[in-house]
């Protein structure tokens, strides 16, 4: 299983997911170019889906499904499936509740499609404002193998390299991860994340003395993880 990204509207991501010539397409703003490169490969659009319903993820849905015979898979949906069959292959449907309750990821062969859930840097604002449930989310990404390659909803890597950077002053692993970056193919892996990421230092001892520094509350890890979550 393969998946390919788009960029639009600056720093959106659209994605599709092929597996010979089954293809989903996972908020598809890029239209023009996913069509494009569908006739090129010869790929069949099986099924449109998002991982959750802000209108700069949604907004290809109507052209996508006019310009084929693909299958919208909405929200309701996706909260009764556990995978989508793509050929042979299954792509695992994660219910990942947080920067809104109706947030969805994607995790097959070596990739994950994180929406605005997990960026490469950060992780989504809580616009939900269930920060329990975004913790609970963010534990159930990092279990996932650390050879997993994420694929964002949109690119903000040198926005939020400055931010880590301004926590995480001594930590040299951030600036080898932007020599890695290259705005034609972002991604980053989970180990990565683990590494660069400071929302995924909630149980991080130099994060932890930050905090500290910053007066903000320490004592539990969701403590910790709203504390993160108030200053990136």
């Amino acid at each position: 299983m393969e998946i390919k990204q788009f960029r639009y509207s600056t720093d959106n991501f659209a994605y599709l997911v092929y597996q010979n010539k089954s293809t989903l397409i996972i908020d598809g703003g890029a239209v023009d170019s996913i069509l494009s490169f569908v006739n090129q490969n010869d790929l069949v659009i099986e099924f449109i889906t998002n991982t959750h319903t802000h209108p700069d993820h949604t907004l290809g849905n109507t052209s996508l499904l006019k310009s084929s015979k693909g299958v919208f898979i909405d929200m309701d949906e996706l909260y009764k499936t556990e995978f989508i069959q793509i050929a042979d292959g299954k792509l695992h449907v994660l219910h990942t509740p947080g920067h809104t309750k109706d947030s969805f990821c994607f995790y097959g062969g070596n990739f994950l499609a994180s929406g605005d859930t997990l960026f490469n840097g950060k992780a989504g604002r809580c616009f939900s404002g269930d920060f329990r449930g975004f913790l609970k989310s963010i534990k159930t990404l990092m279990e996932l193998p650390v050879t997993t390659n994420i694929y964002a909803g949109h690119d903000y890597v040198e926005e939020y390299m400055g931010v880590a950077k301004q926590l995480m002053p001594d930590n040299g692993e951030i600036d080898k991860f932007l020599k890695k970056y290259n705005p034609n193919h972002v991604y980053s892996t989970l180990a990565d994340e683990m590494k660069i990421n400071p929302c995924l230092k909630f149980n991080d001892n130099k994060m932890i003395s930050v905090l500290k520094e910053l007066n903000l509350p320490v004592k539990t890890e969701y403590d910790r993880w709203k504390s993160i979550m108030s200053v990136v």
